[in-house]
């Protein structure tokens, strides 16, 4: 697996494109209504698809554990949720918590993590 994160709008997708062999239509949008990682090469705005779990309510990080076997040999791209002033809305709370242990759980998990910003991407792992 290969974990590509970073801030909103700092070429993930781009980088993911010119460094690992795959085409944009590779790359799966997910969004918050999606309850499932359907089968595909790529995964882009992985934020969206947990900001979902949250919003409903359940548990992203437990749905990952149960399905880490299938995302063995997939690239997952998402936005850094992590930074600025913490959230008073409990939703939005919840979701950046759950989105951070989402993330830790696929980082211990992938073979290669990279944080992109500017368009650059560093190897972390």
């Amino acid at each position: 697996m290969i974990l590509i994160f970073g801030g909103a709008y700092q070429g993930k997708k781009e980088y993911a494109v010119k460094n690992y062999s795959i085409e944009s239509e590779d790359i799966l949008i997910l969004s918050e209504e999606d309850k499932t990682l359907p089968d595909a090469r790529a995964y882009g705005n992985f934020h969206e698809f947990t900001y979902g779990f949250a919003k409903r309510g359940e548990s992203a990080d437990e749905y990952l554990r149960e399905n880490m076997e299938s995302l063995k040999d997939k690239i997952i791209i998402s936005d850094d949720i992590s930074s600025g002033i913490v959230p008073v809305d409990t939703t939005l709370r919840a979701w950046r918590e759950m989105h951070g242990r989402c993330l830790n759980m696929l980082a211990a998990e992938a073979d290669e993590v990279v944080r992109v910003f500017c368009g650059i991407g560093s190897r972390i792992k």
